[in-house]
């Protein structure tokens, strides 16, 4: 079976170049499924290692397809690592992909663009297995710059719209600054390792880095700049929520199954590097708190449905970070894991309430649609409980696990941890009310209007319900019986350091369990009761009446605006000057005066060819005169 590994990436390739170069024979109703088909192919092909790997029967290996580099003694091949946490990995971005080609099928019906769109899906899919599947950096930075692009192309797929566009070039130019980081790393790795492969550096670094704890350290805090792009991180995370200018089931993979796990999956996958550093570590985990705290923060008083989740995804990644800057490395890929099944079914619900509003995203003009999108309620629902981290939804394991750890560290970081949790709930659980409670507050043509969505797009919500239910269930933790299997899963072989529990005694442990789930009930219906008993509905923008904290979240705290002030502004002015005086009036003036000069030398010389044979015969004279001359001088 090993010889078939080469499909997993390969048929999401075929499905983008199918679509892409045959978009013209290929009826529109068609290439959503022949997409669809090649993502769903490629995860029934990775069940083949999945299963077994489940079972504790995988035997790690390398599959390689080709020689790639060979410069002088450095040697680098083009190939794929197959053990626990790529195959887990694997598992997601087909499994969580299949649903979201499944669903876009839909709600892309009507598009003009839906053999593009579908061919880019394809792509990212391709490039994230890539990313996850590579044996060595170099392959892993070709996924990651794939799905840079992917992203581009996705976020900006509207480009008639100058505002996706300029969304669409943040993304893209937000991470080309982490990828630089990235890169730089990478570079360092090499000369002082000699090689980019996992075995190789991963071996040596603890002989190699034990010495020089500053370049280790200098070494990985480049690696996580490259992170913090990928994975939206302060202080390069602004361009996630613009990222909501791509149509919904584009949000949904980027912010559940692909590009914003690459920065987890690439630390966790090097975790002995940042074992060595300390310093680093320290900074994963407050640039992941202030991730969390900031973005959720923001996300308190936004009223764009997809604002709201794009919010909650930065400030969910900010926990996975806490967990990594902790060294529970398993623990941040088990919150990605149950992130992925409830931030997927909140987004493509969201598309649901979308679709049915005729394009409104204004949780303001919403309201009492749980009368008429009863599954999609019901879902969104189970999404918002399982993001809030109620029992025994799959937010619930996940989170808390984080939480014990951070106890563990320090009651400080379970306060903070716990702050944060608090206010996801706060803003989840407000979107939710405003949304599918109350009365309706749209138009008359929006309520007429109103629908349940179609089969193909209710589907992929049911299966993603049910794994945002139970999908916790995988890691349960032993306080409750359990053995924490999915933490004994990711450390087969020694892949993982085994940091899926934490050493706090079972009483601490529940009573921090109550405490935690107290404070998010009373959060809930506090919520509740100003949202829904009071009818409390957002006032409009520019409303006077607005208190300064208020207007503070609703602008993001003006970070975007800071950042146009200190760097866009900046970048401007100096362009606009270099244009101004060094462009135009020195290198300009250089080439205008190499072309001047040939003119005038030209316009000198032609008199030279006047057509007269005599002339010619007297320069000739002079000439040959000449050469005797300089021969009897010298």
């Amino acid at each position: 079976m090993k010889d078939f590994v080469w499909l997993i990436p390969t048929l999401p390739l075929a499905g983008f170049l199918i679509l892409s170069l045959f978009k013209s024979f290929i009826p529109k109703g068609l290439s959503g499924y022949l997409a669809t088909l090649a993502v769903v192919s490629s995860f029934i092909v990775v069940l083949n290692w999945f299963i077994p790997a489940l079972r504790g029967e995988l035997t790690p290996f390398t599959w390689v397809a080709w020689d790639w580099i060979n410069l002088g003694k450095y040697h680098l091949n083009f190939a794929f690592q197959i053990d626990v946490l790529s195959i887990w990995f694997m598992a997601i971005i087909t499994g969580i992909g299949s649903l979201i080609h499944l669903y876009s099928i839909a709600y892309m019906h009507d598009d003009d663009g839906i053999t593009r769109y579908f061919s880019y899906l394809n792509l990212f899919i391709f490039s994230m297995l890539i990313l996850v599947m590579g044996s060595n950096f170099v392959v892993l930075f070709a996924g990651w710059e794939g799905v840079g692009l992917c992203s581009y192309l996705l976020i900006g797929f509207w480009f008639k719209n100058n505002a996706y566009n300029d969304a669409a070039k943040k993304a893209f130019i937000m991470n080309r600054i982490g990828d630089l980081g990235f890169l730089l790393g990478m570079l360092l790795l090499f000369m002082h390792v000699g090689s980019l492969d996992y075995t190789t550096v991963l071996e040596q670094a603890p002989q190699v880095f034990h010495k020089n704890a500053g370049l280790i350290t200098v070494i990985t805090l480049l690696l996580f700049v490259g992170a913090t792009g990928k994975s939206a991180q302060v202080p390069l995370y602004t361009w996630l929520p613009d990222a909501m200018a791509g149509p919904t089931p584009v949000s949904a993979l980027i912010h559940a199954a692909t590009m914003v796990t690459a920065g987890i999956y690439m630390i966790t996958r090097t975790n002995i590097l940042f074992d060595l550093a300390p310093i680093t570590l320290d900074i994963v985990y407050y640039i992941g708190t202030a991730t969390a705290i900031l973005a959720a923060l923001i996300g308190l008083t936004q009223n764009d449905i997809k604002k709201v989740l794009a919010y909650s995804t930065v400030s969910q990644l900010g926990f996975m970070f806490m967990a990594l800057g902790m060294g529970a490395y398993s623990i941040a890929v088990f919150h990605v894991t149950t992130h992925a099944f409830f931030k997927a079914l909140l987004f493509l619900g969201s598309g649901s309430v979308i679709h049915a509003m005729g394009g409104e995203q204004d949780i303001r003009y919403m309201g009492g649609l749980r009368h008429k999108l009863p599954i999609t309620f019901i879902t969104f629902l189970i999404g918002t409980l399982a993001i809030a981290g109620i029992p025994p939804l799959a937010g619930f394991f996940s989170k808390d696990a984080i939480l014990a750890v951070a106890f563990e560290h320090s009651p400080i970081y379970w306060g903070i941890g716990v702050f944060a949790a608090l206010l996801t709930t706060f803003y989840m659980f407000r979107m939710f009310f405003l949304t599918f409670f109350g009365s309706f507050r749209g138009s008359d043509k929006q309520k007429e209007h109103l629908h349940e969505s179609p089969l193909l797009m209710t589907l992929p919500l049911a299966v993603l319900a049910l794994l945002s239910f139970g999908g916790g269930f995988i890691n349960i933790p032993h306080v409750f019986g359990g053995h924490q299997w999915f933490s004994h899963y990711l450390n087969q072989k020694s892949l993982v350091p085994l940091l899926g529990e934490s050493s706090i005694s079972v009483t601490t442990e529940y009573i921090l369990m109550a405490i935690a789930l107290i404070l998010v009930m009373a959060t809930i219906l506090f919520t509740y009761i100003s949202y829904v008993k009071k009818h409390n509905i957002p006032s409009a923008d520019n409303s006077e009446s607005t208190t300064l904290g208020y207007k503070l979240s609703y602008n993001k705290f003006y970070i975007d605006e800071i950042y146009h002030s200190i760097i866009v502004k900046p970048l401007h002015i100096a362009s606009d000057t270099v244009f101004s005086f060094i462009e135009k009036y020195i290198l300009d003036g250089i080439v205008k005066s190499i072309g001047l000069g040939v003119q005038k030398a030209g316009s000198g010389i032609r008199h030279i060819q006047s057509g007269s044979t005599n002339t010619y015969a007297l320069f000739m004279i002079l000439g040959v005169a000449l050469v005797i001359l300089i021969q009897i001088v010298l």
